[in-house]
């Protein structure tokens, strides 16, 4: 049988830990979306520095620091195909990962 003195606690603790848990999560975590970034986007993408060549996409962060570029707008984009861009499916914590590594990247 269950002790009712340490179900409580344990609920409480339970209440506490997973409201903040997943506000972490819906955040993103930033070290894993540049893992997926060098995994799936580099060939086209580099990931800082400047691009001089007109034939490969902006780095991330040129991306990262072009204006209007907010959780929102990020979030919009990695769910839209861009063409001539390659569809990668990520899944949605990937997406959630990437957009907080480009927020990283932002100097503002």
């Amino acid at each position: 049988m269950l002790n009712r003195r340490l179900i409580v606690p344990f609920l409480l603790v339970l209440l506490v830990l997973v409201p903040g848990a997943s506000a972490t999560a819906a955040a993103g975590d930033p070290v894993n979306g540049r893992l997926v970034v060098e995994r799936w986007c580099s060939l086209c993408h580099s990931v800082n520095g400047v691009n001089t060549d007109p034939d490969r996409a902006p780095t991330f962060e040129q991306i990262a620091n072009r204006d209007g570029r907010d959780r929102a707008y990020l979030s919009r984009m990695v769910h839209e195909d861009h063409f001539p861009m390659t569809t990668f499916r990520l899944f949605e914590d990937e997406k959630r990962d990437v957009v907080a590594f480009i927020l990283s990247l932002s100097r503002n």
